[in-house]
């Protein structure tokens, strides 16, 4: 395995500091200041790594801001030669700072973590991902990679007023229909970017459906039941009807070039659990045009169902997966009534249709790059000759997400995320890397 160094010696550091990035903090206001005489580092598992120019961009547009409280900022400090962990202001003694990390905006996966220490009895961070930070002369930078540079969900180019126009529009159009009134809210509270482009008419819209959900994922986002950590957002609380559906995938097939549209959301559970109005609209859409993408965003838990959907006029799957060894599957996802090996047949039953196929990878720095992990993303990938990997930040404390690994399975010193993308880059040229659903062509012109 090539293997690109992933951390620097401390006297490497000390002799080239004029390319090291400067750390930040926050105080107790969330007012964010460079950190003078110290150097930013992230983050990546156990392991402390420094942050340069060389390992980290300007931080893209769009990218938002975080402090975390209960929790202690980690340095590196050249007067020392140390890592340190500041437990007040170095300039301000009896202050209190705290680290800040960065929810990079879609597209770009993130390469470290946000070096950190929780205080005793610290709660859980809300389910977001933190990237690590730093300052470097007039701007502060991120240790992400872009993976994908369609501007899907470029927020500069979702102007508020058109999106409103939008949402007049449709309240004429399709007065009685409960699915666009639910992404209305979708677009107007939670600011989603789907529900968003829907109503500006642009790539992606989305088609969520289901209430429930067979699995119980340590970071789902819709719903946690006895759980310190807060939704990011609340589920569907209705089955929106077959012809509810269509109308709306129609609509955006027939206004949008290229147009995508996704069954399996943020805001709803797992939507192959909804399939007796899923597979009834496909067919009905199917009936009416033969353009657009068909997409499922899904656990792939009911590889039976799965084939049914595709036959109805399913062109493609999205199945998220944060690991392919199976008790790390397990140990996220918490299945019920379904295991990893359904979730395989799912990936075979797409290669076998010729549909298209892609893994929804929930990347985590310090767990996704560790040897074990790299090891069974090649095989998987030898084994199952999927069309795209999508690179997803995973959503959760990292902390709380590494010891919730390690209690099944080996993790060994991670080689960095960047040495891991190279590698699968090199070894499956034909794998598409990204982070958004594909427009796939129809089949004749393929």
């Amino acid at each position: 395995m090539v293997r690109r160094p992933a951390f620097y010696p401390v006297a490497f550091l000390m002799a080239s500091a004029f390319l090291f990035l400067n750390a930040v903090a926050a105080d107790a206001g969330g007012r964010i200041f460079e950190l003078d005489g110290y150097r930013a580092v992230g983050m990546s598992g156990s392991i402390f790594l420094p942050l340069t120019v060389e390992n980290s961009i300007p931080v893209p547009h769009g990218t938002e801001f975080m402090y975390l409280p209960d929790r202690y900022p980690v340095v590196f400090d050249p007067g020392s030669g140390r890592i340190r962990i500041l437990k007040e202001n170095p300039h301000a003694p009896g202050e209190p700072i705290y680290p800040v990390a960065l929810f990079n905006s879609p597209g770009h996966m993130i390469t470290a973590l946000c070096a950190y220490r929780q205080r005793s009895g610290a709660k859980p961070l809300p389910l977001f991902s933190y990237g690590a930070a730093g300052w470097h002369r007039r701007g502060f930078r991120s240790a992400a990679l872009c993976v994908d540079t369609e501007p899907r969900q470029d927020l500069r180019r979702m102007n508020p007023e058109a999106v409103a126009r939008g949402i007049e529009a449709l309240r004429k159009r399709l007065t009685k229909n409960r699915l666009v009134r639910h992404l209305e809210h979708c677009a107007l509270v939670y600011g989603c970017p789907a529900g968003k482009n829907f109503f500006l008419g642009r790539y992606e819209a989305p088609l969520p459906t289901a209430t429930r959900c067979n699995a119980r994922c340590l970071g789902c986002i819709s719903l946690q039941k006895k759980s310190d950590i807060p939704c990011s957002q609340e589920r569907i609380a209705f089955t929106p009807s077959p012809r509810e559906i269509a109308e709306v995938a129609l609509h955006h097939i027939r206004r949008v070039k290229k147009a995508v549209v996704s069954f399996g959301q943020g805001c709803e559970g797992e939507p192959l659990t909804a399939a007796r109005v899923i597979e009834p609209a496909i067919r009905k859409i199917r009936t009416e045009t033969g353009g657009g993408t068909l997409n499922l965003n899904t656990n792939g838990s009911l590889p039976a169902v799965v084939k049914r959907l595709f036959a109805a006029g399913l062109d493609s799957i999205r199945i998220s997966m944060n690991s392919v060894r199976k008790d790390c599957y397990h140990a996220y996802f918490r299945p019920k009534g379904y295991t990893f090996s359904d979730v395989m047949q799912t990936v075979e039953t797409g290669i076998e249709m010729k549909k298209f196929i892609s893994i929804n990878y929930l990347n985590l720095p310090g767990f996704t790059d560790t040897p074990e992990e790299a090891r069974a993303l090649f095989r998987f990938l030898k084994t199952y000759p999927v069309h795209m990997i999508q690179w997803r930040n995973l959503n959760m404390d990292p902390l709380a997400y590494l010891k919730a690994m390690k209690r099944v399975a080996p993790l060994g010193t991670p080689m960095g995320v960047a040495s891991l993308l190279d590698e699968v880059r090199k070894r499956f040229p034909r794998v598409r890397i990204g982070y958004f659903n594909p427009y796939i062509p129809p089949r004749n012109d393929r």
